[in-house]
């Protein structure tokens, strides 16, 4: 008799897949993927035989995916929690393309400033950044506690991916707000930067929420799919300046009369997510002129 499920863990070839009852079983994927060339995600929404007794039970179909991941590979991602601390030193530029990879899937997103009991300085800076865009910045603490009430009522209901950087605090605010042990790990003293602790994926329910831990998307690049001229529709704060453009088809990559560049110039839009959107832009159409050779 087929069931419905949700795969919260896989690894050797063996699936853990959740029903609505919250009964686990454990599962292998039938021929047939393999064959037709699909992998099963973390994530996935999937209907199972189960075993019996002690045999392993078996994958029958997977549902059609409302977002997808390749590195790190994870489906059905409903919020991305985006992590940041003032120490290993923030990279915006990886925090841009997860939000490209986040709005290009109509993932939710947010930013949370952990350690911002240490230093208070670091959340309205990016809150100057990225609410233009719409993007919300919370200032939050998982020692002390600091600001994940709001936290977690912004959680309520979705999948969330935490993801940024290693030595943030991913693990410790998801020990936090699950009451889950996860192993943590500390900042290198010689880089300045965070060791990476979570090996494999899973999806974690307690408390009421769900939380995908995964090694991360540290090294996350945009795919070549994305067209040069598609990527400033992925930035919302360009979207009301487009109009005023002198050229209808304006990249904002200092062409003259570019709406975008005179807001940035007073400040209407963030310079610094104007110069990485330029890089990023550079790099995609590099990309795409050679997609083909």
């Amino acid at each position: 008799m087929l069931r419905e499920g949700r795969i919260i863990q896989g690894r050797g070839g063996l699936y853990t897949v959740r029903d609505a009852e919250g009964q686990d079983y454990v599962l292998r994927a039938k021929n047939r993927f393999r064959y037709e060339g699909i992998s099963p995600l973390v994530g996935d929404l999937v209907s199972f035989t189960p075993g019996q007794g002690e045999e392993h039970g078996w994958l029958e179909d997977i549902r059609p995916r409302t977002s997808v991941s390749i590195r790190p590979p994870v489906a059905n991602i409903t919020q991305l929690i985006i992590t940041l601390a003032e120490e290993p030193e923030p990279d915006l530029l990886l925090v841009d393309k997860l939000l490209i990879f986040a709005l290009e899937q109509d993932i939710s997103v947010l930013l949370a400033v952990n350690k911002s009991d240490l230093d208070a300085s670091l959340a309205p800076r990016l809150e100057s950044a990225y609410t233009r865009a719409g993007i919300p910045v919370l200032a939050v603490s998982a020692t002390m506690g600091m600001g994940l009430d709001d936290l977690v009522r912004r959680m309520d209901g979705h999948i969330n991916c935490f993801a940024g950087q290693s030595g943030v605090g991913k693990s410790t605010l998801i020990s936090r707000l699950t009451g889950l042990e996860l192993e943590i790990g500390d900042i290198s003293q010689k880089i300045r930067r965070g060791k990476q602790t979570t090996r494999h994926i899973s999806l974690l329910e307690a408390e009421g929420l769900k939380v995908l831990d995964t090694p991360g998307f540290s090294l996350l690049e945009l795919p070549t799919e994305i067209e040069p001229e598609h990527l400033r529709e992925l930035y919302p704060e360009f979207a009301g300046l487009q109009q005023d453009c002198r050229f209808e088809v304006c990249l904002h990559n200092k062409e003259p009369g570019c709406a975008v560049d005179a807001a940035s110039e007073v400040g209407g839009v963030d310079a610094g997510r104007l110069a990485r959107y330029r890089l990023l832009l550079e790099q995609q159409q590099e990309k795409w002129s050679n997609r083909y050779a």
